[in-house]
């Protein structure tokens, strides 16, 4: 077994705008992806996600690590108490996680899905 490392100092990030599927509620929230990095077969990525402010309606399939650059929201689980989140913060969404997700303040963050 070889062990695989990706320096990402020199890559060029993949571009994508509004591409979330989430339902947006409220607001005109509009999102960049700059992806920079998918695994081979697709299952984990990477990189920095920007939006500004609106309401989206949310259903996690997939475990993601945030950490927070700048700007707030709220993540709300349905029938749960509203999460504040800000820069600085750095978080965990586990698989199973419905509920809403809202940008006050535009926000950036780097993310890792898997």
């Amino acid at each position: 077994m070889s062990n695989k490392i990706t320096v990402l100092r020199d890559t060029q990030p993949e571009v994508l705008l509004d591409a979330t599927q989430w339902e947006k509620l409220s607001g005109d929230p509009h999102t960049v992806n700059l992806n920079a990095y998918k695994s081979e077969d697709g299952s984990k990525l990477m990189g920095t996600w920007m939006c500004t402010p609106g309401k989206w309606a949310v259903n996690y399939t997939k475990w993601e690590y945030c950490d927070f650059r700048e700007g707030y929201c709220i993540l709300t689980p349905e029938g749960g108490e509203p999460i504040h989140l800000k820069a600085g913060d750095i978080f965990v969404v586990e698989p199973g996680f419905q509920g809403t997700w809202e940008v006050v303040e535009t926000v950036r963050k780097y993310f890792v899905f898997a």
